[in-house]
C-alpha cells in the first residue's frame, strides 16, 4: 500500500514541477525587461536600449510559431513566443513614445509606407513597426502554407528561428562597444537574459526539444556572457563617447 501512495506522491510531485517549469518557460522570457522597461520609463532615455533587440525577437519568435505548424513542439514554447511578441511591441511603444516626447524640433515623420530602407526600424510612429511585422506575418504565413510539407525547408525556418533568438544580444553587444560603455543599459536586464537563458536551454535538453533549440541555446548564452564582461571592462565609463540614435 504504501508503494501505492508513494508513486501517486510522486507523481503528483512531477505534475507540479512540470507545470511549474512550464510557466516558467512562458513568463520567464518576459521577466529581463521589466528592469529595462522601468529604469526607459523613470529615466526618460531609451538610447541605452537597442530595439533592433525586439528586432531580432519579433523575427525569432515569428518563426518559431511558424515551425510549430510543421513540428509540434511543447505548447509553452509556442505560448512563450506569443507573450514575447507582445512585450516586445509594449517595448517599442515606450521607446517611440519617449523619443517622440524628448525631441527638441520637430523632424519629418519616418513612416513605414515611406519604403526607405535608410530609415528602417528607424520609424517616428510606432504604427510603422506594427505595419512591418503585419507584412511578415502575412508573409510568413503564406510561404509556410505552400512549404508545410518540404520538411528541410520547415527545418531550416526551425533554425532560422532559434539562431536569431540565439543572436538577440548582438545589437546590444556591438552597441556596448561602439559606445566603449554600459551606460543606459539594465544590468538587471542582461543578468535576468543569463539566468533565464541558462534555464531555457537545460529545458531544452531535458524535454528533448529539436536539436536547433538547445544548440543556439548554448550560443545565446555565450553572448550573455560577453555582455556582462563588457560591464565589467566599461565599468568605470559612465557615459558613451558615441551616442548612436539610430536604434
Amino acid at each position: 500500500m504504501d508503494w501505492i501512495i508513494n508513486d501517486e506522491l510522486g507523481l503528483t510531485l512531477g505534475h507540479v514541477v512540470g507545470w511549474a517549469a512550464a510557466s516558467a518557460m512562458v513568463v520567464g522570457g518576459v521577466i529581463p525587461y521589466i528592469p529595462q522597461y522601468r529604469q526607459i520609463k523613470q529615466t526618460q532615455d531609451p538610447e541605452g536600449f537597442s530595439l533592433h533587440v525586439c528586432l531580432a525577437l519579433l523575427i525569432a519568435n515569428t518563426l518559431r510559431i511558424l515551425f510549430w505548424f510543421s513540428k509540434r513542439y511543447e505548447l509553452p514554447l509556442l505560448v512563450q513566443s506569443i507573450v514575447m511578441n507582445l512585450t516586445m511591441f509594449l517595448m517599442i511603444h515606450l521607446c517611440v513614445k519617449v523619443r517622440r516626447n524628448n525631441a527638441i524640433m520637430r523632424t519629418r515623420e519616418r513612416v513605414f509606407s515611406d519604403f526607405d530602407m535608410k530609415y528602417f526600424w528607424q520609424w517616428t510612429d510606432f504604427q510603422s513597426y506594427l505595419d512591418f511585422m503585419l507584412v511578415v506575418w502575412a508573409v510568413g504565413a503564406a510561404v509556410t502554407y505552400l512549404m508545410l510539407s518540404v520538411e528541410w525547408f520547415m527545418e531550416t525556418v526551425g533554425f532560422f528561428a532559434v539562431f536569431t533568438e540565439a543572436m538577440l544580444g548582438a545589437p546590444q553587444f556591438i552597441r556596448n562597444y561602439h559606445n566603449k560603455s554600459t551606460h543606459g543599459m539594465s544590468l538587471h536586464m542582461v543578468i535576468m537574459w543569463t539566468l533565464g537563458d541558462i534555464f531555457k536551454t537545460v529545458y531544452f535538453v531535458l524535454r528533448s526539444a529539436p536539436t536547433q533549440f538547445w544548440v543556439c541555446g548554448t550560443l545565446q548564452v555565450s553572448l550573455d556572457l560577453a555582455i556582462l564582461l563588457q560591464v565589467y571592462i566599461y565599468r568605470k565609463n559612465q557615459a558613451p563617447r558615441t551616442v548612436h540614435r539610430g536604434d
